[in-house]
């Protein structure tokens, strides 16, 4: 459910981001990534990183900060790319790989932690969510309309369209 839910909540994110001017995207407005494109990079530069360590595969920047795409578009391209893989990944998740644990190592340091799956997605999920109310306050300070993000509407949803199918 939480993959599917990251998905949704991006995708209203990302449209509601579509609707800024350049100036007001890039715009430095105190916030610990300084924009919403700082933002929304740091976002996707920390589900590679997850990713990464959950499955082995892919790319995993070095740095919390680093800006993987310039461009929107581009950004929003890799953003839904990178959707479909985390809801891929947790929708092949069974109750034996959740028990299991994994073995990573901090970006910023040479530390090596072994944590279990459970607490790792749990993790994972919870800062996806914090980090996109922090791009929602960006969005309505620079006077974009609040788009819902809560999981009770993305379940209120998926509820009205499983019964109308």
């Amino acid at each position: 459910m939480l993959g599917h839910y990251n998905a949704w909540a991006n995708a209203r994110l990302y449209d509601a981001a579509a609707r800024l001017d350049e100036t007001q995207y890039r715009a430095d407005r105190g916030a610990f990534f300084k924009s919403v494109h700082g933002t929304l990079n740091h976002l996707l530069v920390t589900d590679r990183i997850w990713m990464k360590r959950f499955t082995g595969e892919g790319d995993a920047p070095d740095r919390l900060d680093a800006i993987l795409f310039e461009a929107f578009d581009a950004l929003r391209a890799a953003r839904a790319a990178e959707d479909a893989r985390i809801v891929a990944y947790a929708d092949g998740l069974d109750d034996a790989r959740i028990a299991g644990t994994i073995s990573y190592r901090r970006v910023s340091g040479p530390e090596q932690f072994v944590q279990q799956l459970a607490p790792a997605l749990a993790h994972w999920f919870n800062h996806q969510t914090h980090h996109r109310g922090q791009t929602h306050a960006l969005l309505t300070g620079l006077g974009q309309p609040a788009t819902e993000l809560d999981l009770l509407f993305f379940q209120r949803e998926q509820a009205e369209a499983a019964s109308s199918a």
